[in-house]
């Protein structure tokens, strides 16, 4: 006699699971593990990648497949690509002792690049290779997670290394070149003046132009100066010696 697999159920093995709870169901996903980590930084876009099967689930391990029903009442909709979407981005992906560690190593060795390359030793100007900002961020007791991207816990880093001054630290300066329209842009420009450091100034008939020395957390604010009045190019993402 054979016994058929009940419906809704999908035998799976070897899988990583991606977990999220919502209006008190949990759904899962099986997917492959470095995959779900390409698709959390932009690099990967394509679900049939990322995904072991295209299917949400109740209960990965015992294959049974969420219902439309469960679906509809939980995400206010049956359509599988942005339900996996979702579960992709906001689920948690529990991980074995040695996978966590594996990951955590890859996470904090990221970190520490990003950091050596934005900051400096203000005296110096030299950059901290990534072993010193490593035992800095030891003796702050800042702990690096799995579930969050290298560069976010970079920037956070950055922000506590520069507030303690546990070692003489400040982010590198960043080169830019902005040109804007002259004809009714004067406010605009003397805005862009007061943040440039050792301004280099060029000027035709009808457009300013500037190359300059910023601080990085002036950027977003030349990006909203320029949109739609000029053009803002980063020529050194971070200046060493200035």
């Amino acid at each position: 006699m054979v016994i058929q697999q009940p419906s809704g159920q999908i035998k799976l093995t070897n899988v990583s699971i991606v977990k999220l709870k919502k209006a008190k169901k949990r759904f899962e996903i099986a997917c492959y593990q470095n995959k779900v980590q390409d698709y959390r930084k932009g690099i990967e876009n394509d679900l049939d990648e990322v995904l072991q099967i295209h299917q949400v689930f109740i209960n990965v391990s015992k294959g049974q497949v969420a219902s439309k029903d469960d679906l509809l009442g939980s995400f206010d909709s049956t359509d599988l690509d942005s339900i996996i979407k979702e579960i992709l981005t906001k689920g948690e992906m529990p991980l074995s002792d040695k996978e966590r560690q594996t990951m955590m190593n890859k996470i904090n060795n990221e970190m520490l690049t990003i950091i050596s390359a934005k900051c400096i030793n203000p005296k110096s100007k030299k950059r901290y290779p990534p072993s010193m900002i490593h035992k800095a961020l030891q003796e702050l007791k800042f702990r690096v997670v799995v579930n969050k991207a290298a560069k976010l816990q970079a920037l956070e880093a950055i922000k506590v290394l520069i507030a303690s001054q546990i070692i003489p630290i400040s982010r590198a300066r960043m080169r830019v070149k902005v040109s804007i329209d002259l004809n009714g842009n004067s406010e605009t420009i003397e805005k862009v003046s007061a943040l440039m450091m050792g301004p280099v100034v060029n000027e035709t008939i009808s457009i300013w132009s500037c190359t300059a020395l910023i601080d990085p957390v002036a950027y977003r604010a030349l990006v909203d100066l320029c949109n739609g009045k000029g053009v803002l190019e980063v020529l050194d993402m971070a200046v060493i010696d200035s």
